[in-house]
């Protein structure tokens, strides 16, 4: 019982979304406009770019502060499985949030921040991935997807790596392709939104160009 209270904690933590709790100050849910998603990226589109960034500080945030409960509980502080546990919790809540009924986001942010705490060091790869397949393609869901998947094989010949940390980032890719179920139906039936001021070749692009 002991070893679970920490791990509700984080949950009810992650459950607090963003979005919507900004969303409040303006009196707007986003998950009735754009997408319908209570992420960053909607937030993004729908609210513009200050709203986002603030979205996307709380939805990190929050996966920060979840991996400390432990240690700010001293309940098994050094216990890597309660500490990917409570991480992964923080993740399942934005995605479910019992304060929202259970209508969140999609995890991208919340992961990067339990990534921060746990090991940042993987952090610029997964940075650098995304930012080439949406440079590409102009896809988001698609970048992140792809960014998230390919943090499994580097954390795998990771030596340093523990295994708690393993199957917290195979669970985390796992979850965060099934919450972007959406986007892949998409990209397959051709229908998805595309980003196309991010992508490079409409970089050079003169105004006239279209």
């Amino acid at each position: 019982m002991l070893y679970l209270m920490p791990v509700l904690l984080a949950y009810l933590i992650g459950s607090v979304s963003g979005s919507l709790l900004l969303g409040r100050l303006r009196n707007v849910d986003i998950r009735t406009q754009g997408s319908g998603n209570a992420g960053g990226t909607n937030a993004f589109r729908t609210q513009g770019l200050i709203f986002a960034l603030g979205v996307i500080f709380i939805d990190i945030g929050k996966g920060a502060l979840a991996v400390a409960i432990p240690s700010l509980m001293n309940i098994y502080p050094t216990e890597p499985m309660l500490v990917a546990a409570c991480g992964f919790a923080a993740i399942i809540g934005h995605c479910y949030p019992l304060w929202h009924k259970f209508r969140g986001g999609k995890g991208a942010g919340t992961f990067i921040g339990v990534m921060l705490m746990l090991a940042p060091v993987y952090i610029l790869p997964a940075l650098l991935v995304w930012l080439t397949v949406l440079f590409i393609s102009g896809y988001v869901g698609l970048a992140t997807i792809i960014a998230v998947c390919a943090l499994i094989p580097l954390v795998l010949i990771d030596s340093s790596s523990d295994y708690a940390l393993k199957l917290l980032v195979f669970s985390a890719a796992v979850l965060i392709i099934f919450t972007h179920r959406e986007n892949i139906r998409k990209l397959r039936s051709g229908t998805e939104n595309r980003f196309e001021r991010a992508r490079f070749e409409n970089w050079f692009k003169r105004p006239s160009d279209g």
